[in-house]
């Protein structure tokens, strides 16, 4: 029966683990399955806002030979039920059992090894239903209205993905015809993705994911503020204590072991400026084609220009400052030939005078600079990974607060929290894993703005700015072999 009462931080229930070969048996052929939970040493579930489908794996240490007597061959079922005592809500728990309709698939059994001479040791890789069924069926079909409800057509359809689980889901403002050109389920939405607008505000694509609640279509936006704008409430609250506190110094013991990271890293402490200017994150100049009247247009992108237009993790805080970066006195934003595109556009192209997006063709340059530049601000922005006690609720897309106490400030200010880096994160990656009698998750999160806002005495001035010396810039190498062939021959010498 399942514990309804936490008795320590990273408590939870796993009733079991059960396996079912091909033909639903045990390895005495008269079970429904078998229970491998006592075989299990590790139990991990990766849920990704860049993946399609969860994954997971379980590490067994095998005295059973499941491999010969089940047998496992690669079209195993594996069942279960993972949640955080005195969890009862259904968006609480991770619910993989035949009763929900929702096991998991075995597709990869690797590291096999012998322990000893009655233990075998191996990894279970498995997968959600839907990976498999994308990869065995194509969308091969014309589609006419709101991209969303074509990706609700594509999820629900019996001939292609076919899922029966809970597609949360945000509307478009833009509707087009579009033909699927023969692609995976995965592959349709995904190129369904790129052409999404959302109907309440002004952002340009949409991720789709699978977490361990269901599906979701949406876009980064969705994740920071509600339809209305405001932001959205945190799902937890998280810190990290240098110095480990005895019991009797915690009102709520329980709580404050919830609340803190027992370790974290910033894999990028912000965004890396040089791929970013590469990629066209600060400055894009878009050249559309237009084929249907011969016409071209550019477009730029101005990173501070237009950050406004959309709303962020923190508010509207630049992650970078708008000061100039050389000598010309130009911000990072101002140079559009950072990165040049040119993508075609036409109108007509289905009977409907529109552009690539369903909107007005002359939109397709700014909103594909506009797409390019916020995808790349959640890719390659501030990015913390922290490890925490595990709780079952918590899922991708979900907003979290994390106070950072500035290092210098530990004594001097009582523990104020760093002025950019603390505050609102969106979770994107996150790993359960469940070993021996804890349950932890690692957490990949973050942010496409800053708490505060950098201060800037906003000169626009170029610090060091000195005028050209025309005689120091430049020198022909012929001279210099000149002067050495002479001094040689007086009998000195010197390096160049």
């Amino acid at each position: 029966m399942a514990n309804e009462h936490i008795e320590f931080a990273g408590d939870y229930n796993l009733s079991s683990i059960v396996l079912h070969n091909h033909q639903n048996q045990g390895v005495l052929s008269t079970t429904k399955g078998i229970d491998i939970k006592a075989l299990v040493v590790e139990f991990n579930i990766y849920e990704s806002m860049f993946s399609t489908a969860l994954v997971g794996s379980l590490v067994v240490n095998d005295t059973l030979n499941l491999i010969a007597n089940l047998p496992i061959q690669g079209t195993e079922r594996v069942s279960f039920k993972l949640s955080t005592p005195g969890a009862h809500q259904a968006s609480h728990i991770v619910d993989c059992t035949d009763e929900s309709g929702h096991p998991m698939h075995i597709y990869k059994l690797t590291n096999r090894v012998q322990a000893n001479d009655n233990t075998q040791q191996y990894t279970l890789h498995f997968c959600s239903r839907e990976l498999y069924r994308s990869l065995r069926t194509k969308v091969s079909q014309s589609y006419s209205g709101r991209m969303d409800q074509m990706v609700l057509s594509i999820f629900g359809d019996e001939n292609y993905l076919d899922s029966r689980k809970q597609l949360n889901y945000q509307r478009t403002r833009n509707q087009d015809k579009i033909v699927i050109p023969n692609l995976e389920p995965f592959q349709a939405i995904k190129m369904l993705c790129k052409r999404a607008l959302a109907d309440d505000s002004n952002s340009a694509g949409f991720f789709f994911f699978e977490t361990t609640k269901g599906f979701h279509f949406r876009s980064f936006e969705s994740f920071c503020v509600d339809s209305r704008g405001n932001p959205r409430p945190v799902k937890g609250v998280f810190r990290y204590n240098q110095v480990n506190m005895s019991d009797s110094n915690l009102s709520n013991k329980m709580k404050f072991d919830y609340e803190s990271v027992e370790s974290y890293s910033f894999v990028e402490n912000f965004h890396d400026v040089l791929a970013n200017t590469a990629l066209g994150t600060y400055g894009h100049r878009v050249i559309t084609h237009n084929i249907f009247n011969k016409s071209y247009r550019e477009d730029d992108y101005h990173y501070h220009s237009h950050f406004s237009d959309t709303k962020h993790t923190d508010g509207p805080n630049p992650a970078i400052v708008n000061t100039p970066v050389d000598f010309d006195d130009k911000t990072i934003s101002d140079y559009p030939e950072s990165k040049v595109t040119l993508i075609p556009t036409t109108q007509y192209a289905h009977g409907e005078d529109t552009g690539n997006y369903g909107i007005d063709v002359e939109q397709d340059g700014k909103l594909y600079g506009q797409l390019e530049a916020q995808e790349n601000q959640v890719l390659s922005g501030t990015k913390l990974v922290m490890t925490v006690k595990g709780q079952s609720l918590m899922q991708v897309g979900d907003v979290i607060q994390f106070d950072l106490i500035s290092v210098e400030n530990k004594v001097n200010s009582g523990g104020a929290l760093d002025p950019q880096y603390s505050g609102r994160y969106v979770i994107t990656k996150i790993r359960h894993r469940v070993v021996d009698a804890s349950y932890k998750q690692v957490f990949e999160c973050v942010k496409d703005s800053v708490a505060r806002d950098f201060q800037s005495d906003r000169i626009r001035t170029f610090p060091g700015k000195q005028p050209k010396n025309k005689k120091g810039y430049s020198q022909d190498i012929n001279q210099y072999d000149d002067i050495a062939t002479t001094g040689a021959k007086k009998g000195y010498s010197f390096g160049l």
